[in-house]
């Protein structure tokens, strides 16, 4: 599978470019063979079956079984787009249906190499139907703490990117594929094709991360093992402090250190804690926040960590949305989280509001209460407000020496109040917002060192 052709590989040759020596053992569903012509006795259509048939060497479109990636074993299924287009029909969603079900009773991770183009026409609504019981099984999976990993090879179209493909936990897209809900031949024609690209899915937080296929095998490796499935997990490590700043002896020397340029920030921390990264990209709804950096991490003793992370600017809806959605899926899988703390306060201008920032706080509020993993957090830099609050473990938050969290800004407290600009360091000292101060009221837990 070449590097500069993706789309066109086979199912069994993209099966093979993760399995590789470790093989692949396919597994078939019970035969319920079709009406002549298909449920719809449309004709010609046996004919095209047997067409497809012969030139792909399968009898459908979705081959599956299990497998070992990397060195996790899994259950795969992949779509073979030479037979009518990856489509779906009725044989289809019994395979489908079946590899789901294999996954939920080996307790296995399911790996979905999608390629389609969408439910096949000469089966009409029986076709369609699939759709449902493709989200039927995928939710079983969900609710029996497994992950769903989907590659979305080219292209990946219509329903099957709809349910399977951007149905699963997360989602990596092959580079160059066409990805998106509406096919090439029907969508509008003056469409910017950017919009259906792996791309385009991806500048719209639709997609995870965009891959070659040479890279496709390391970075499905690592998310296999970080996300499982685990037995029971630790608390994450709380990360260790990066700068050597004393404590502050005022409130605004606390906050002069919060917004120092230099201080350490999310992307040395993360750099620091864990041995790989693997980014969750976007909210789901068309959004993303590149001051908010979210995925799962493998530390050197291989304990998996997701990770919330606030990079010193104000967070955007977009944010806390993908933020909630990283902690929930974390909590479901079983793996600890830890948040970063670092931001002036959430992003307060008309298109923050008019995207929803008081919903998607409240959100983030939610997701962390929760929680059934342990939630650690560690405040390097500012915390403005509910808007760094959202992403604060109760009674698990710990601060560094060159942080500060406050109820308000002091110089927004001192505007409000109508105090001049000079009283501002004196409301600092009110609002007791030192690491010192968080730690003596109860908030915080300790000063990291």
């Amino acid at each position: 599978m070449p590097d500069d052709s993706p789309a066109r590989a086979t199912a069994r040759e993209t099966i093979a470019l993760l399995t590789g020596a470790a093989g692949f053992t396919e597994h078939r569903p019970p035969s319920h063979p079709l009406p002549p012509d298909g449920p719809l006795g449309w004709a010609g259509y046996d004919a095209a079956r047997e067409r497809a048939g012969t030139r792909t060497g399968e009898e459908e479109s979705v081959v599956y079984g299990t497998g070992v990636v990397g060195d996790r074993a899994c259950v795969l299924l992949a779509f073979e787009f030479g037979f009518l287009g990856g489509s779906l029909g009725r044989l289809t969603g019994d395979r489908l249906a079946a590899a789901y079900e294999l996954a939920l009773t080996r307790r296995l991770p399911l790996l979905a190499l999608v390629a389609t183009g969408g439910s096949r026409m000469q089966e009409g609504m029986v076709a369609l139907t699939q759709l449902q019981r493709v989200a039927a099984a995928s939710t079983r999976l969900r609710a029996a703490g497994l992950p769903q990993i989907a590659v979305v090879r080219d292209p990946t179209t219509g329903g099957g990117w709809a349910t399977v493909g951007a149905g699963a936990d997360v989602v990596l897209a092959l580079s160059g594929a066409q990805v998106g809900f509406a096919g090439s031949r029907v969508r509008p024609a003056d469409a910017d094709p950017h919009a259906y690209s792996a791309e385009g899915q991806f500048a719209a937080g639709q997609v995870d991360a965009v891959v070659p296929p040479g890279e496709l095998a390391r970075a499905v490796t690592h998310w296999l093992r970080a996300l499982g499935p685990h037995g029971a997990l630790p608390a994450a490590p709380l990360p260790r402090a990066l700068s050597a700043a004393p404590l502050p002896e005022t409130g605004r020397e606390a906050v002069a250190a919060a917004r120092d340029p230099r201080r350490p920030r999310a992307e040395a921390y993360l750099a620091d804690y864990f041995g790989a990264r693997l980014p969750l990209h976007g909210d789901r709804c068309g959004g993303a926040d590149p001051g908010l950096l979210c995925g799962f991490g493998l530390r050197a003793d291989g304990l998996p960590v997701a990770y919330v992370a606030q990079c010193g600017t104000p967070t955007r809806p977009a944010g806390y949305r993908a933020a909630a959605r990283t902690i929930r899926l974390a909590d479901r899988l079983g793996v600890p989280v830890l948040t970063l703390v670092d931001t002036p306060g959430a992003a307060n201008d008309a298109e923050a509001e008019r995207a929803g920032a008081g919903a998607a706080i409240a959100d983030a509020f939610a997701a962390v209460a929760e929680a059934r993993v342990p939630v650690t957090t560690l405040v390097i830099g500012e915390g403005g407000s509910g808007g760094a609050l959202a992403l604060a473990a109760p009674d698990n938050t710990h601060v560094t020496a060159d942080s500060y969290f406050s109820v308000i800004a002091p110089e927004l407290a001192a505007a409000i109040l109508k105090r001049p600009p000079s009283e501002t360091g004196a409301t600092a000292d009110q609002l007791r917002l030192r690491p010192q101060d968080l730690l003596e009221l109860g908030f915080a837990r300790s000063i990291v060192s």
